[in-house]
């Protein structure tokens, strides 16, 4: 399950396909070791020409989709995050998600629970957005059909060792991200694009690996369902990269 992570930054425009959430939050799992520093299972990573950006903190996530489970075939085998995998232990893995996140795992169809731990990464089968150990999978009573129908929620610590839900992300300051240049030329044809058709579009200048980036995001609204949405729409338009930035 161990992905083979790549660092090399497309030349002209960088195109991640998943819900990218930019926030910061003293609770909940984080992308930080203790230096500061991001640690390895923090980078973006490539797997099957798909790159996915793991996200700076598990805050406020909360998202339904299908679930699967692994077990035998991964037993013993290293996990992303340097562990080895116990198909009987409660953990799982995600695919942006920071190391060590605790989720609540609700199996929609049986109303059946468990909280697990992630320590790896994955699923990469299109349309799933959690792996469960067995453990997990036997909980909540998906064993025999492979899949379920799942809703989780990033678990924050509290001061007693107990874990409980974040506070609701579901609101805040919405943009799809369109487009990132390293051509400002190119950023503004593609902000006025969208300008001359009635829309709010911006320019963010950013500087990763000692390169500067111009990325063109569209205000969207205030409500998250609202977002994603957009970000389909603009998906099925063709804008590849199009993915969510909550500010």
């Amino acid at each position: 399950m161990t992905p083979a992570f790549a660092s090399r930054i497309s030349q002209q425009i960088i195109v991640p396909l998943l819900l990218l959430v930019a926030v910061s939050c003293t609770a909940g799992a984080t992308s930080t070791t203790s230096s500061g520093q991001k640690p390895p299972t923090q980078r973006p990573y490539v797997i099957n020409n798909i790159k996915y950006y793991p996200v700076a903190s598990s805050a406020g996530y909360v998202d339904t989709g299908i679930a699967s489970w692994y077990g035998d075939a991964f037993h013993g085998r290293l996990t992303s995050n340097g562990e080895r995998y116990d198909m009987y232990g409660p953990t799982a893995a995600h695919k942006i998600l920071p190391m060590n996140t605790m989720l609540h795992v609700r199996n929609l169809d049986n109303g059946r629970e468990v909280v697990v731990r992630i320590n790896d990464r994955g699923p990469f089968i299109r349309g799933r957005i959690l792996d469960v150990s067995y453990a997990g999978a036997q909980k909540l009573g998906m064993l025999r059909r492979g899949t379920a129908r799942v809703q989780v929620t990033a678990l924050a610590p509290t001061a007693n060792g107990k874990y409980l839900p974040h506070p609701n992300f579901q609101e805040g300051e919405f943009f799809v991200q369109i487009g990132s240049f390293r051509n400002k030329d190119n950023a503004r044809r593609l902000q006025k694009k969208f300008a001359d058709a009635g829309h709010t579009a911006i320019i963010r200048r950013a500087t990763l690996n000692a390169e500067t980036y111009f990325r063109v995001q569209v205000y969207i609204g205030t409500q998250l369902r609202t977002a994603k949405r957009a970000e389909r729409s603009l998906l099925q338009k063709g804008y590849d990269g199009a993915f969510i930035i909550a500010r």
